[in-house]
């Protein structure tokens, strides 16, 4: 099976993060962080929007762009680079459920009602709410469900915790797969934000100098920017074979290599900027903030290794 990105896909890529480069810029993140701006910028929500982001596996005569899973990865692996807030997954998952999902005209949240702990992103920013039951999704208004407030790790991922409410309008869809393409696509992000802090760590690494040798010539920081590199083409290569097979096992394996390659990279990338890396103006603990955060949404570490072992352990794949 060849898992070279096509022609077409090098250019969706190549467009996506040309467009992201210059609506969402280094500045943009930092006036987030800072409050100077907002988190959700329901302007640059339009224009993904109208550039194909949430309605790309819509059919081009629900006036979708047509495309796969494997084409969304692809979005959501440059919004991990960019580290991009707001219910990305949950809008573009609700195109074609909600109305305006896919132009961007409303920015919808999701929860998985079946958890045991119900947690909903950017609560305030939402202009829907959908909870993912046994079966079927079901939409409610934001005000319906109890909330709490919780303080998130991450300054652009408010968090709160939900109450199911009782009721809702249902939605035509298939629940369990929803929460593997949510589970996926959070993989994605992940594995973007691997590949930026090993771009971030070897390009700080050229440029600082100690004993008047760039840093990057000792062998300790050339062996930590190695395994970042490891870490994150292992993730990328099992991120694009469960996009194509969409099996939950690859799909589960993804997710767990995806939040490996996340959270170790953004540790080593601090450990490569020292004291530097600590500072509130480095954006290398955004990257590890926001890499907890997505390690523990849309199936944490805990069952994703039950469900591949679950998988595993299936008839006709145990060998004895």
């Amino acid at each position: 099976m060849d898992f070279q990105l096509t022609e077409d896909q090098e250019a969706l890529r190549s467009g996506v993060r040309e467009l992201l480069a210059g609506r969402f810029p280094r500045e943009r993140l930092r006036a987030a962080v800072d409050g100077a701006g907002p988190v959700v910028d329901r302007g640059l929500w339009r224009e993904l929007g109208e550039a194909g982001f949430f309605g790309l596996r819509l059919p081009e005569d629900e006036g979708g762009v047509g495309l796969g899973l494997p084409e969304a990865v692809l979005l959501f692996e440059e919004a991990g680079r960019v580290l991009l807030p707001g219910p990305l997954i949950a809008t573009h998952l609700a195109a074609g459920l909600v109305a305006g999902a896919a132009s961007g005209e409303r920015v919808v949240g999701m929860c998985d009602a079946t958890a045991e702990e119900r947690f909903w992103e950017h609560p305030a920013d939402c202009d829907e709410l959908i909870f993912l039951g046994d079966d079927e999704p079901y939409s409610v208004d934001p005000s319906a469900p109890a909330v709490t407030p919780v303080r998130s790790v991450d300054p652009l991922t408010p968090l709160a915790r939900v109450v199911v409410p009782e009721g809702g309008r249902p939605l035509a869809g298939d629940a369990a797969r929803l929460r593997r393409e949510a589970a996926l696509l959070t993989a994605a992000e992940q594995l973007g934000s691997a590949v930026r802090t090993v771009e971030t760590a070897v390009s700080y690494a050229k440029e600082r100098t100690q004993f008047d040798r760039p840093i990057g010539s000792f062998q300790a920081v050339k062996h930590l920017c190695a395994q970042m590199l490891v870490r994150a083409e292992v993730a990328r290569s099992a991120v694009y074979a469960a996009a194509v097979t969409q099996e939950p096992g690859d799909i589960a394996a993804a997710k767990l290599l995806a939040d490996e390659a996340a959270v170790h990279n953004a540790r080593d990338c601090l450990q490569v900027h020292g004291g530097m890396g600590f500072t509130w103006e480095a954006d290398v603990h955004l990257h590890l903030k926001r890499a907890w955060v997505r390690a523990q949404r849309w199936q944490s570490t805990a069952a994703g290794e039950e469900a591949l072992a679950e998988e595993l352990l299936s008839e006709g794949n145990v060998m004895v």
